[in-house]
């Protein structure tokens, strides 16, 4: 019974939001896949720098089992497109307009990410900026990526 416990208290919060153009995403949908759900706001100057980078890393892994859900806390929708557009993002921003996502996922500093794994856990977290497309962060996030996928990209 506590390991279940344990196991459940590791999972990743329901994450159910709209994007910009009003489609919607859960997390769950994207189960087998590495996902890096980065939360963000259009005042955060430090969540603007490190936006570009998660962008780098997204194109970097596009042929792989990640993704990239970037969850805007406040701010309209059409602010987050310009946002994605002066910035080249390819990646659905999501939109917590009423901060109840940010609020079930405990973030209160910005930005903050969390790297969930095929499994649905969440792996790792970080509060503050970072360059996602670095060497470390890269390998943090591909050391998550499915046995399969390894095996099958080796042969």
């Amino acid at each position: 019974m506590a390991l279940v416990v344990a196991a459940l208290l590791a999972a990743a919060p329901p994450l159910h939001l709209k994007d910009t153009t009003g489609a919607p995403h859960r997390l769950s949908d994207y189960r087998g896949k590495v996902v890096l759900v980065n939360f963000w706001a259009t005042w955060c100057e430090p969540c603007r720098e490190e936006l570009p980078s998660i962008e780098r890393l997204r194109a970097a892994l596009a042929d792989r089992r990640f993704a990239v859900l970037a969850v805007q806390m406040g701010g309209s929708p059409r602010t987050a497109r310009d946002i994605a557009a002066t910035l080249g993002l390819h990646f659905p921003l999501l939109m917590d307009g009423d901060s109840s996502a940010s609020a079930a996922w405990k973030v209160n500093v910005l930005p903050t990410s969390f790297l969930v794994g095929p499994d649905g856990v969440v792996a790792l977290s970080h509060v503050g900026e970072v360059d996602w497309s670095s060497g470390e962060w890269r390998r943090k996030v591909e050391a998550l990526l499915p046995r399969i996928e390894k095996r099958a990209r080796r042969q």
